[in-house]
C-alpha cells in the first residue's frame, strides 16, 4: 500500500468521506472488472461494485493494515459476488477477434463461447482462481490473500482448473474438427 493510500485509509477510518471517495475512484474500475468477469453481467457488476464500497465504508473502522487495502477490498467484492453466483452464470469478457477471414472470425467466436460455457461449469474454486489470475492479473500471493487460501492451494486450483479447461477444449476441438470433416466444411 502506497503512503498516500495508507493516509487516505486512515483518514477514511476517521470518517473523512472525501478520503474514502478518493479510494473509491482509485479502485472502482478494478472492483467492477472483477465483478464483471466473475458474474458476466454488466448491471450485476455495477451493483456488486456499489455494494462492495458500501460494505467497505461500513467495515473501515475494523480494517487493520495487516493486508493491503486492495486485497481487503477484493475480498469484500469476492464475497459479494459469491452471494450472487447461484443465480447467475459466469462468463468471460469479450476479447478481440482473432483471424482475418469470416470463417476465422466465426471459429474464434465459437471457441470463446465454448470457453465461456466451460469456465462457468468449473467448480467455483477453480473458476475464481482462474478469473483472478488471468483476467485480473493478480499474482499467486495476491490470489491467496484475496481468497484467504494457502499459496499451495491456489497453485493447485490453478493447475487443476487449467487442466480441466484444456481437456474440455481439446475434446471439443477434436469433436468440432471431426464434424467439419464429415460435413465437408473443413
Amino acid at each position: 500500500m502506497s503512503d498516500n493510500e495508507a493516509q487516505l485509509v486512515v483518514k477514511a477510518q476517521r470518517g473523512d468521506e472525501d478520503a474514502f471517495e478518493q479510494l473509491v475512484r482509485a479502485h472502482q474500475r478494478y472492483v467492477f472488472n472483477l465483478a464483471y468477469r466473475v458474474l458476466g453481467d454488466y448491471r450485476e457488476a455495477e451493483d456488486v461494485a456499489q455494494e462492495t464500497f458500501v460494505r467497505a465504508w461500513r467495515g473501515l473502522p475494523s480494517f487493520r493494515a495487516e493486508s493491503r487495502f486492495t486485497t481487503w477490498l477484493y475480498r469484500i467484492a469476492r464475497n459479494v459476488c459469491l452471494n450472487r453466483l447461484p443465480r447467475l452464470q459466469a462468463e468471460l469478457t469479450q476479447t478481440e477477434l482473432l483471424g482475418e477471414t469470416p470463417a476465422d472470425v466465426f471459429n474464434a467466436k465459437e471457441r470463446r463461447a465454448f470457453v465461456h460455457a466451460e469456465l462457468a461449469r468449473l467448480p467455483e474454486k477453480y473458476r475464481l482462481v482462474l478469473t483472478l489470475r488471468y483476467l485480473q492479473d493478480l499474482s499467486y500471493a495476491e490470489i491467496a490473500d484475496v481468497l484467504n487460501l494457502p499459496l499451495g492451494t491456489v497453485k493447485t486450483h490453478l493447475h487443476r482448473g487449467r487442466e480441466a479447461l484444456a481437456a474440455r477444449l481439446a475434446a471439443w476441438e477434436a469433436e468440432t474438427t471431426s464434424e467439419h470433416v464429415q460435413t465437408g466444411e473443413g
